[in-house]
This record gives C-alpha cells, structure tokens and sequence, in this order.
C-alpha cells in the first residue's frame, strides 16, 4: 500500500549537542505545527543519513546521531509520526547492511531510500551495495523501498526506470523549484507501467539562504540550464519579504500539484525546512497543505 504521507525532513542534530537537542527539535516541531493549524497532519519524518561530502560544502558538516538513535530519542515525543530514512549503501557489505536494515524495520522505520555515493565520486565507487542492488536484494526485509529522483538530470528517465526495475516502489524528488517534475512524470507515465508513489519535495528558502547558499549548492548541477533556472528562483525567494516568498512557493505548489494530480502515480509530500524547521516554515506548509493533502 502506498504511503500517501506528509513527511517532515528532520536532520539529526550533531552528536556534540545529544540527545536533549534532538527532543528539543522534535518539540519545536509539534509547538510550530499546533501554531500554524496542522498539527496531526505529518504523517511521517524523513531522517537522512547524512556523510561528509564536496570540501566546499557552504554549511560545515560535523558528525551527526545516527539515524536509529535519533529515531529513538524523539519518536516518543512524536506519538503517531511514523518514520522513513535514507541509507548509504555503497560503503556497506550485504550482511551489515541487512543488519542496518533489521534495526532500523525493528524500530519502526516504514521505508528506506537507498542512496549512493557523494557527488565528489563516481557511480559504482565503494566496496559495499550500490543502491540499484539494494531495491533488490532486500525486497523481504523492507516494505516501501526507495529511490531519489531528480526530474531535471540528463538521462534520468531510464535511470529512475531501473531503480523501478529493480524494486523500487516510490521515489523522493529532488527540491523543487520549478515544475519539471510535471513534464518527467508526464513522460514517465506515456513510456513506461511503472506507477511508483512519488514523494513531491518542497523547501522553504529563509533570507539567510542569500548569504549562505546551502539550497543553491543541494541542487546544484553545473551546465544545467533548467537547474540554473532553479537557482535563480531560489535566489528570488531568498530576496522575497515573508509574504511574498508565501505566494510565489503557494505558486509552485498549486502548478505542481495540478500537473501531476492525475497522472496515476500515488502521490505524498516531503517537506523540507534545510536552515531548520521556524514558524514562517510552518507557515508555508500549512497553505500548501490547505490547497491539497495527500489525505
């Protein structure tokens, strides 16, 4: 059965802060939600497994908690958010990682993303799993098993098609912040049977983001005339007072939206607040939500 979820992305805080932090996060969550009108309406937190990546990463990359144990700090404080997680599987051999993943199904992670190297290396580096392999070989083990999808990357067509192949029964999108995902999807559909649930990723942009630069540098994708398109929108949201950074992401939302409503593929949301969750965050969701729900 498909997901058909609201799934709030929550970082894991870094280990020197502990686990007070992480129950600090998870009861900002549940005071910004009741504050905004939706609480109850996260049906799920998206934890990433986060590794050290490029050197020119404009956010520092410090050691974070593991997944698991963050899961088992605020879960408690989140009765009734279920969970799904990314997991690196290239630098992990086949029996550690169906460990990994016996942990995590034994502690309540519904769905797991597999994902692959850093874009500093090449598809195939590691000795461990490479994600395609992943979808596969634990098809007994995890239920809902995912993959990333970046609608506007050259050759993502037939990369996502594999994936599906492969096991694959939904795919997270990349940030969006255009509404390309409409035409791949579009095409997806006209080309192939594969009907994945797709998890529609959409992130709040804080004036910091001018300064700092971490969701240009997330999607960024050098040459890429449609991904430079994106920057530039993410750059006018940056410079957008509260309000008009409201409707112009309540924009892309309802374009969004409508062009892939009725396309046949299930459908649920991820939320992301990268610079961490905030009321005007918050905010945003909420409209977005008032527009269309997966519920």
């Amino acid at each position: 059965m498909p997901l058909r979820t609201v799934a709030l992305e929550l970082v894991p805080p870094n280990t020197d802060r502990g686990a007070a932090a992480a129950r600090e996060e998870a009861h900002k969550v549940l005071r910004h939600a009741a504050q905004s009108g939706v609480p109850g309406r996260i049906g799920h937190v998206m934890l990433p497994a986060m590794i050290p990546e490029d050197d020119d990463r404009p956010v520092e990359m410090k050691p974070k908690l593991d997944v698991l144990d963050f899961w088992s700090t605020i879960s408690p404080v989140l009765p009734g958010v279920r969970a799904i997680c990314t997991q690196v599987t290239a630098f992990t051999d086949e029996a550690g990682l169906r460990d990994r993943l016996t942990r995590l199904r034994s502690a309540g992670v519904e769905g797991v993303i597999f994902v692959g190297v850093p874009r500093t290396m090449n598809d195939g580096d590691g000795d461990g799993v490479a994600p395609t392999d992943a979808l596969s070989l634990f098809g007994d083990l995890v239920e809902h098993r995912g993959a990333i999808l970046i609608p506007t990357r050259d050759g993502e067509q037939g990369r996502f098609g594999f994936k599906c192949d492969r096991g694959a029964d939904f795919g997270m999108t990349q940030l969006l912040y255009s509404d390309a995902i409409v035409g791949f999807l579009r095409e997806f559909g006209r080309t192939t049977d594969h009907r994945p649930e797709i998890l529609l990723s959409f992130g709040f942009v804080p004036k910091v983001e001018w300064s700092v630069g971490l969701i240009d540098w997330l999607i960024r994708d050098p040459g890429n005339a449609a991904v430079a398109g994106e920057q530039a929108f993410v750059r006018e949201l940056a410079s957008a007072d509260v309000a008009a950074k409201r409707r112009l992401l309540l924009d892309l939302y309802m374009r969004v939206v409508d062009g892939v409503v009725d396309l046949g593929f299930p459908l649920s949301l991820h939320l992301e607040a990268p610079y961490g969750v905030s009321g005007p965050a918050f905010d945003t969701f909420a409209e977005m939500l008032e527009y269309w729900s997966p519920a």
